[in-house]
């Protein structure tokens, strides 16, 4: 069986296979292929005739890989990789120029501690190339999951979307409402969270882990978000709408800290306790991991362990 499967089993079979893991679904699997929906349709099906498994799950939203699926992209992923060297050193290349590091960061991640990690790797590794993704965590666990990704930093999901994935947490962060300097709730002394509601608010989108915690600090104060906000995951519009309005920026603290620590924004004195978020480092359980990778790695823990340089107070006043 299994040398009937190895003498069958084709490349094109693996590259289907990776595109729809990917692209979620074989219509866009085909887009990238350059193929027709029902010639990857009967790829998929030859590959999993061969298997004798499903390994795709087909719905009307979409594909989704079964836990065959997610088991055989691991070795999926390594037989594209060793393609990739193999083809570097047909095309004659001494000395292949190295691939760069491809990581994933939530948007509230991204503008916090991220810039500061590739400072960190920038003095270390000069000549290292990187991409940052950024992205929902639905969507960057699946890029991460498919190859596409080197590891995310994000949060931990339910444990279906973390199948082969491992989380290593760096810090728990808690929300804050970030106002302009002089906004009258500032003036106010004690601040008072029906006072916030009547000022419009920025919040994170409806499903995200920021907004179920946002939802859940106001359910415990038997009030709720209103639906007349503004709702992005944004991180440049949302703080420049803070400082150029009255509006009320509720986010994950770093994501606000430099405007804070700079004083282009305040905290509100009004400490949203219960509502902190784990961030942390996925990977994929199976698979070697770069040099690189590591390092970055490395920065991005002694980052979420060091305090604040000059970490801004919460204001209570002008």
């Amino acid at each position: 069986m299994e040398t009937a499967l190895r003498s069958r089993l084709r490349l094109r079979h693996i590259h289907c296979f990776l595109a729809i893991a990917q692209e979620r679904s074989l219509g866009r699997a085909a887009e990238q292929l350059h193929l027709s929906q029902p010639a990857v349709s009967k790829t998929l099906v030859e590959l999993e005739s061969l298997a004798g498994v499903e390994l795709v799950e087909r719905g009307r939203h979409g594909a989704r890989l079964t836990a065959a699926g997610e088991h055989f992209l691991r070795y999926a992923i390594d037989i594209e990789h060793a393609l990739e060297s193999a083809g570097a050193a047909l095309s004659g290349e001494a000395t292949p120029s190295p691939a760069p590091l491809e990581i994933g960061a939530l948007p509230t991640v991204a503008s916090g501690l991220v810039p500061d990690a590739l400072v960190r790797l920038r003095a270390l590794r000069p000549h290292a190339g990187v991409r940052l993704r950024t992205a929902t965590n639905a969507v960057l666990l699946s890029a991460l999951k498919s190859g596409e990704l080197d590891f995310v930093i994000g949060r931990m999901a339910e444990p279906s979307a973390m199948q082969g994935l491992s989380f290593e947490l760096l810090y728990a962060e808690p929300l804050v409402m970030a106002v302009r300097p002089r906004h009258p709730l500032l003036a106010a002394g004690t601040v008072s969270l029906p006072a916030v509601l009547a000022y419009p608010l920025i919040v994170a989108p409806a499903g995200t882990v920021p907004r179920l915690n946002t939802d859940a600090y106001f359910d415990a104060h038997a009030l709720r978000v209103p639906s007349a906000c503004v709702e992005t995951l944004s991180v440049s519009v949302a703080r420049l709408l803070a400082r150029r309005s009255d509006a009320v920026w509720i986010t994950p603290e770093r994501a606000a800290r430099d405007d804070i620590e700079t004083r282009l924004l305040c905290a509100l004195d009004l400490p949203m306790r219960g509502a902190e978020e784990p961030v942390g480092i996925i990977w994929r359980s199976a698979g070697d991991t770069s040099e690189l990778a590591q390092t970055l790695a490395e920065i991005l823990r002694t980052l979420a362990h060091e305090k604040p340089r000059t970490r801004g107070k919460r204001a209570t006043g002008a």
